[in-house]
């Protein structure tokens, strides 16, 4: 994702500059990055450092260690929590110690399910796109082999739903965007077949203002679901020029003179958080006109 996110600011222009202020604004004292109420947060921080790494902005990495060496202290047990952890350490370079990976895997571990994926939640019975996602991720993060990768994949295919997409649970009848692309990307990073007919049900999402819908049944696109698909089409080969420009004017629409993004039409504040997934979403808009 960062490789893409990288070719941002050929999209940014002149506001490249405004966006990096933002982003750098939204560090607290204790290296943490803000949420929504202010607060430093371990979710927010990933964003925030990786929207840095996108940017082409040196990452405060000191600031940034004190705070995660606290977070990996307490150690989440949460699956989220873990992924960012693994994924915080990663975008400023900064290795671990053998004793805390192998904690921090012993967490993820937790976390698999008896079909063979992962849940964001201990205790589930069936693994979820989202879950599989992070735990993908968090393995790559960590530098080390994802165990049974075979199984994983088997897990995602119960998600299939009846409409052509993916769900994060068995047996409902309509995909969900997100979790859609979530299983495209784990399917792709794991070497399973490719679902190009997964991929077009992505594209029958896309809002003829641009952007993409998080589902059927939602009204409006979003940032999170827009950057997302993009990636899952890119991750497949399907070319996304025919809603490359009603996508930028999507984007454009959410961007702030503060530098930062709403995350949909909805909206009514900015973070690191969806200010990240557009500039995921316009480094895959940048290799479309390339």
């Amino acid at each position: 994702m960062l490789q893409v996110a990288r070719l941002a600011p050929r999209q940014l222009g002149e506001s490249r500059d405004l966006v990096a202020a933002f982003v750098r604004a939204q560090m607290n004292a204790d290296g943490g990055f803000r949420d929504r109420a202010g607060a430093s947060d371990l979710y927010y921080t990933v964003f925030g450092l990786d929207a840095l790494v996108a940017l082409q902005e040196p990452a405060p990495a000191a600031e940034a260690a004190a705070f995660l060496d606290t977070c990996t202290a307490a150690l989440p047990s949460e699956l989220v929590g873990l992924a960012c952890l693994a994924r915080g350490w990663a975008a400023i370079k900064r290795p671990l110690a053998a004793d805390t990976r192998d904690r921090i895997i012993a967490g993820i571990e937790a976390h698999r399910t008896p079909d063979g994926g992962y849940a964001t939640t201990t205790g589930a019975q069936h693994g979820n796109a989202y879950g599989a996602f992070l735990a993908v991720g968090a393995y790559d993060d960590l530098d080390v082999e994802v165990p049974q990768p075979s199984r994983i994949l088997a897990s995602l295919q119960s998600l299939r739903t009846p409409d052509g997409g993916y769900a994060n649970v068995p047996g409902v009848p309509a995909g969900l965007s997100t979790a859609t692309a979530a299983a495209i990307v784990v399917n792709h990073r794991l070497g399973g077949p490719s679902d190009r007919s997964a991929g077009m049900w992505l594209l029958n999402h896309c809002h003829q203002r641009g952007g993409f819908f998080a589902s059927a049944a939602t009204p409006i696109p979003d940032l999170l679901s827009t950057a997302t698909s993009l990636h899952a089409l890119a991750a497949l080969q399907i070319p996304t020029a025919g809603v490359r420009e009603s996508c930028l004017d999507f984007i454009d629409s959410l961007w702030t003179n503060r530098g930062g993004f709403y995350g949909s039409w909805a909206d009514d504040a900015i973070d690191v958080e969806y200010t990240y997934y557009a500039l995921l979403a316009l480094g895959h808009l940048s290799l479309d006109a390339a």
